[in-house]
């Protein structure tokens, strides 16, 4: 690389005098970022040595990508062929039908978010699912913020701020992304007290730990983790006992949460808000955009005492769902008043309990697509894999599913990323050598969509 490189490179005006007149219609603004980029990318290639033209054309298809990419919305839809059905990094439940008209309709104009139809005045948004979530749960009260770690923070800071809270040391959990729940702990204000080990914690632990100063006795569900073996935990019953004749609340974390038994569907036990309502827990949150399978929420239902001192926290405001979060939930509650469709309704209730028959004949229909327009040095075959529930759910739950294994003569990790660039984007993963696209989690639509990205190019 010489000095003369540099010199021909344009200038961030000359650069732009061309991009406007390629009218491709885009913003002047972002078409001055975009030259201001592409010209400082090529500059830093040729510093480095690097082989690299710096005339104005390769410079102009350049800044129009860069321009292109950085107009276009980074949240788009994407289609789910890990088999992990509650991704967190793809946005965990898709919803039904119904939330989806639900959430549409309130978006695009204006709603009865906070306003009381007979008065004209103010209302309240808990008003949109506390009746369902109480109906559905059995408790006294409800109420709703945009997620469970935030919920669980919320009624902690409610109920026992500047207080010990007693928690068994087998669920100081961690969630995704290292949020440990010792350090929601800490920013609520109140104290931890661990109590037992890692393996067997008593009721006699419990009471042990009871002083003046306890605010609180917390249960931990252990939903993204399995202990096994030589252990022991409290019962329901037990705590409650504790609570009730020390004047104490409990509170149960369910984490991932639901709202119906999963057993009929051939899936492990998982405790329900109506379980551990009907255990007697003064207090219970869990999630919504997990196996409830509506969006992004924390829920908080129990007794009414403890719930509105919850609502009326301060820090409530600030955890507030918007209104379309609120209409995706109330109509993804709506579904579960119907026990008899909402298997077929909810979307994640539908993907766990996809037949074995189903399953493969979907894998088998997008394997001969594939092999339709593919290559014919490309190896396409249906091959039995396992899927995930994902999302910090069932951890013991592996499903059996059905996968189309892709080998190819160029080295699979490119195949990976066309799927990723192609809009949407396709995420799917690698394994003893095959491109492996699991058809458990696919939605009506994608098996189309994936087609067309592995072989329109």
């Amino acid at each position: 690389m010489g000095v003369a490189d540099l010199r021909k490179l344009p200038s961030v005006e000359r650069l732009l005098q061309h991009l406007e007149a390629a009218n491709s219609g885009l913003p002047r603004a972002l078409l001055v970022d975009a030259a201001r980029a592409a010209v400082e990318a090529t500059r830093e290639r040729l510093l480095r040595g690097e082989e690299v033209s710096p005339d104005v054309g390769s410079l102009v298809e350049n800044a129009l990508r860069i321009a292109r990419t950085r107009g276009t919305p980074t949240l788009t839809r994407a289609v789910n062929a890990t088999g992990i059905i509650l991704h967190t990094n793809l946005g965990r439940a898709p919803l039904s039908l119904r939330a989806a008209q639900a959430v549409a309709e309130v978006a695009v104009g204006y709603s009865m978010l906070e306003i009381d139809r007979d008065t004209g005045r103010r209302g309240s948004r808990h008003q949109h699912v506390e009746p369902l979530l109480t109906r559905l749960s059995g408790a006294e009260a409800a109420t709703a913020v945009n997620n469970n770690a935030g919920a669980v923070l919320l009624a902690l800071s409610a109920l026992a701020r500047g207080k010990e809270v007693i928690v068994s040391r087998g669920e100081l959990v961690e969630i995704g992304g290292s949020f440990r729940l010792p350090d929601v702990m800490a920013q609520s204000g109140a104290h931890l007290v661990e109590v037992g080990t890692t393996n067997r914690t008593y009721a006699r632990d419990y009471e042990r730990a009871v002083t003046k100063e306890t605010g609180l006795l917390l249960k931990v569900h252990r939903s993204n983790f399995v202990v096994s073996g030589f252990v022991h935990e409290a019962s329901p019953a037990e705590l409650v006992e504790i609570g009730r004749r020390h004047g104490i609340p409990v509170m149960f974390d369910l984490g991932s949460g639901c709202l119906i038994d999963l057993r009929p569907g051939g899936l492990p036990y998982e405790p329900t808000a109506q379980d551990a309502v009907g255990m007697g827990y003064d207090l219970v949150t869990f999630s919504g955009d997990k196996l409830l399978g509506g969006p992004q929420a924390g829920l908080v239902v129990g007794r009414t005492k403890f719930v509105e001192m919850v609502r009326a926290h301060p820090l409530a405001r600030a955890l507030r769902m918007d209104k379309l979060d609120y209409a995706a939930l109330g109509a993804t509650l709506s579904a579960y008043l119907d026990p008899s469709t909402v298997w077929d309704e909810i979307p994640v209730l539908r993907m766990l309990t996809r037949s074995h028959d189903a399953l493969r004949a979907a894998a088998e229909e997008l394997r001969d697509a594939l092999r339709s327009r593919a290559p014919a040095s490309w190896q396409i075959d249906v091959e039995s894999t396992t899927s995930e529930v994902g999302g910090g759910s069932l951890p013991e739950a592996h499903l059996p599913s059905y996968a189309v294994a892709i080998r190819t003569p160029t080295p699979l990790e490119e195949r990976e990323l066309t799927l990723r660039r192609h809009h949407p984007p396709v995420f799917a993963r690698i394994a003893e050598n095959a491109l492996l696209l699991d058809v458990r989690a696919l939605l009506p639509g994608d098996a189309l969509i994936i087609v067309n990205a592995l072989t329109s190019s």
